[in-house]
């Protein structure tokens, strides 16, 4: 049985980890550089780096800040915002990232998911999705859940993977940062929906969260955020109250 992955995400924006709620209220976290190396010993298996101010301030990746924290690294580093082109993607790679992350360029452009994953594999290419609840089921929204598209996240999530994404990124936007538990309905719609591996985001605030993801919601990996950073929560504490649940995690860690 494969094991389940989690994966500390850092929203940087100005070079610093902030977090907010529902994509609001930022507050300042730390530098990414110590935040991933603090995650990565204490058990994480992946760290995701979010530039977010990255397309809604038309502007490219800070590599300054994937190759700073790269070098920390011991585990794979995943990077998203501000990559439009095969170009862009290229230079995060340079910078040291494993995999890399498109959202609203891969939504204005799919034919850029095929484009990267042709060059780089499917295995380097993270489709992200930030998905809200609308009367119509799940919509897909954009430029850091500015603004909606219109398009409805299980199709969009079909046609990503048909195009060569090797996973799906799942953010739903009404439980991020409330700690209230992942939307486990979301989550299983998209992981029966496509045969790539999917990442739950938005939500986590115990151990019982991820336990509901993993079984319930279907999830490859669970994703967090504030309650790492702020320790609300140990990386280490919850893989040991998993692999109690018997949840398959990586052990030890």
């Amino acid at each position: 049985m494969l094991t389940k992955r989690i994966i500390a995400c850092l929203d940087v924006t100005g070079g610093r980890v902030v977090k907010g709620v529902k994509f609001k209220n930022l507050r300042d976290a730390g530098d990414p550089a110590e935040c991933a190396d603090a995650h990565a010993r204490d058990g994480a298996d992946e760290i995701v780096l979010l530039d977010i101010t990255a397309t809604s301030d038309h502007r490219k990746t800070m590599l300054d800040a994937v190759s700073r924290t790269a070098r920390t690294l011991f585990v794979p580093l995943a990077v998203g915002g501000g990559i439009r082109t095969v170009a862009d993607a290229a230079a995060v790679f340079d910078a040291g990232a494993d995999k890399i992350g498109v959202n609203s360029a891969a939504v204005q452009k799919p034919e850029l998911i095929t484009e990267i994953a042709s060059r780089f594999g499917s295995q380097a290419v993270i489709v992200a999705i930030d998905a809200k609840r609308t009367e119509a089921g799940f919509a897909v929204f954009v430029a850091g859940g500015r603004r909606s598209t219109g398009r409805d996240a299980i199709e969009w999530a079909r046609e990503a993977a048909a195009r060569g994404a090797g996973e799906i990124l799942l953010t739903s936007m009404d439980q991020d940062g409330t700690r209230a538990g992942f939307d486990c309905e979301l989550v299983r719609a998209v992981a029966q929906a496509v045969s790539i591996p999917v990442i739950a985001s938005g939500g986590a605030g115990s151990v019982s969260h991820f336990v509901d993801v993993f079984r319930e919601g279907q999830a490859d990996a669970a994703l967090a955020a504030s309650i790492f950073h702020f320790r609300i929560e140990s990386i280490e504490q919850l893989k040991r109250e998993l692999h109690a649940a018997n949840v398959p995690v990586r052990w030890p860690c």
